[in-house]
């Protein structure tokens, strides 16, 4: 017996989408494809989640402060978050403050003023609002965020050997400074662990902790330097400060600018039985460099920071401009199946005018607009949920990227990029019995909409057309 299902595209013209299958050992209308296996009983990494930022002062905007509606507000917090009609994103990437002032763009310091060194007694301001980024994840938690990653752009400037918290420098006190204000390392570790007392205080657990972001550029903005050699010194005075407070926070390092600059500090730790002891998660962004190969640890990896370059808000899929909606999920696929990460961090969830972020708010007013970027990321963080783990698959098709999944709850999902200009009609081969698949389609017409759902006899093969250009998921029970 054989069970078809077939549905109409929105528009008449529109590519019919189909997933048909046999029983085990049959062959489907397409053939059973050499090579196209998908082994769901094995693993390979495990995936924390797929998630975004939400830095310096993006969500004021987003909770209202410049006029927007408490309708629109919500509206935008279930794109990003609902997992039945949004992304339903699970990882929530927060900024730790360095400015001296809040002005929209800078991170506000928990320590404005210089205590007077780093051994007078800390004198820390807390105004229970970090930007919004307290309310931000607060409302990521009711939707059943649980991953929460703060990273620290720079350390307030009288720490550092410029005086700033902008324009690099270094900490004070790691391995080749000299200060005259002293040894800022204790000082900075303690500061970075109150940061975490605060938003328990909120009723916010700080998951993930990072001292550093791209110690390998200079910005005008907050930035500061650390050689791969001066953050595992550092490592060395917060990890076990961390471990000490009790504070169950995992320490990451180093989120360099690209992720092959990233593999020296990787390399690093590594070689340093001290540090290895104490970083949890090894961490890359991929302006610099591609995630096409995995860093130099056994310990898991996260991409946290990336966005396509422009200078143009783009809402489409597929134009060839290089920050469309299919960049950002071969992006995706690339993390996880060449870099073998087990995390996607997106910049940024939402921002103003021209920018790349999921999400275009205004500068004032009321209204948003969403890019298909969102709708990319969406195919994946929906369905690909914590705690899942990414199993073996391979495609013949050389413009097929393929990725799947197993999750905890049992369900199984196939991720089928087709990046080629003509529709592809193809069949995998399972070690696992299917009995129900829902097919959803991304192109320029549909948006993580599900276009199948059958019921199926028990197949292993699983005959499926890929539409061109488009992000096919497959959900699987």
């Amino acid at each position: 017996m054989r069970v078809r299902a077939a549905i109409a595209c929105m528009a008449a013209s529109a590519t019919v989408l189909t997933i048909a299958a046999g029983p085990a050992g049959a062959v489907g209308p397409a053939g059973a494809a050499t090579g196209n296996t998908i082994s769901f009983r094995q693993r390979l990494q495990a995936i924390d989640g797929l998630g975004f930022a939400a830095a310096f002062q993006r969500a004021t905007i987003l909770r209202g402060d410049r006029g927007l509606s408490p309708e629109s507000t919500r509206a935008v917090l279930d794109l990003l978050f609902d997992r039945e009609t949004g992304a339903g994103a699970s990882i929530v990437r927060i900024g730790i403050g360095s400015s001296t002032d809040d002005v929209y763009d800078h991170m506000k310091t928990i320590q404005p003023t210089d205590p007077g060194g780093p051994d007078a007694p800390p004198q820390y301001v807390w105004d229970g609002d970090d930007g919004a980024q307290v309310w931000f994840t607060k409302q990521a938690h009711r939707y059943g965020v649980r991953r929460f990653f703060a990273d620290a752009w720079s350390a307030p400037g009288y720490m550092k050997t410029n005086g700033s918290d902008s324009n690099g420098g270094e900490l004070c006190g790691v391995v080749g400074t000299s200060c005259a204000s002293g040894d800022w390392r204790q000082a900075y570790a303690n500061y970075l662990v109150q940061y975490l007392r605060f938003y328990r205080q909120e009723g916010i657990r700080i998951t993930e902790l990072g001292f550093t972001n791209e110690p390998d550029w200079t910005a005008s903005y907050a930035s500061m330097r650390f050689t791969p050699e001066q953050a595992v010194d550092m490592i060395k005075v917060l990890g076990p400060t961390l471990k000490r407070k009790g504070m169950g926070t995992k320490l990451v390092c180093c989120d360099s600018f690209g992720w092959q600059h990233q593999a020296p500090y990787s390399a690093a730790i590594e070689a340093d039985p001290v540090a290895d002891r104490y970083v949890a998660t090894h961490t890359g962004h991929m302006y610099a460099s591609r995630p096409d190969s995995p860093l130099p640890t056994d310990n898991p990896t996260w991409m946290t920071e990336w966005s396509p370059s422009g200078s143009t808000w783009n809402e489409a899929w597929d134009d060839g401009s290089g920050w469309a909606g299919i960049t950002v999920a071969e992006s995706i696929h690339q993390t996880f199946a060449e870099a073998g990460a087990s995390a996607y961090v997106y910049w940024v969830a939402m921002s103003l005018g021209a920018t790349r972020a999921f999400i275009q708010l205004p500068d004032s007013g009321d209204g948003y607009r969403v890019s298909k970027r969102l709708w990319a990321f969406a195919a994946y963080s929906r369905f690909i949920r914590p705690n899942a783990v990414r199993v073996p698959a391979q495609v013949a098709d050389p413009n097929v990227k393929l990725t799947a999944f197993r999750n905890l709850d049992g369900t199984m999902v196939v991720e089928l990029l087709n990046t080629g200009t003509a529709d592809v009609d193809t069949s995998f081969r399972t070690d696992t019995r299917i009995h129900r698949a829902a097919t959803y389609l991304t192109d320029e017409t549909h948006s993580v909409e599900r276009v199948s759902n059958v019921r199926l006899p028990g197949t292993r093969v699983l005959p499926v057309h890929l539409p061109a250009r488009s992000l096919t998921t497959l959900v699987l029970r």
